[in-house]
């Protein structure tokens, strides 16, 4: 996928993680155990904002695709892990929860990373 199509669909999943944050946020509020549902909340409102402010810098930040990438991935795998055991009492596959965290925190250093490395040209 070109840079530009992959910008373009950085912006889309954040929208779309701000949406399933807030239906999941509005879904605990009125269900009996909340607990999963309020973190799926938790994680999207947290990367969705995220995701924007490396849509915004990747003309400039050279980390921001790989670092849209890993947190876009690593957030949706996390909270369908936690959708899935609210649904049917386990996850999607062992351990995917916590690759999902993993891939996340991978994001955020490559947001780090990037802090040191020079400017793309404009």
């Amino acid at each position: 996928m070109p840079s530009s199509g992959l910008r373009a669909t950085t912006l889309f999943v954040a929208g779309l993680m701000g949406i399933a944050g807030v239906v999941s946020a509005a879904a605990a509020s009125h269900g009996t155990d909340p607990r999963l549902l309020a973190g799926i909340s938790a994680m999207c409102l947290a990367h969705a904002p995220a995701l924007v402010a490396l849509y915004a810098a990747w003309p400039s930040f050279r980390t921001a695709p790989v670092a849209a990438l890993l947190i876009a991935f690593g957030t949706a795998l996390f909270s369908a892990d936690l959708a899935m055991r609210h649904a049917t009492g386990h996850g999607l596959f062992p351990m995917s929860a916590p690759l999902g965290g993993t891939t996340i925190m991978a994001g955020w250093l490559a947001v780090s990373v990037g802090a040191f490395l020079p400017r793309k040209a404009p």
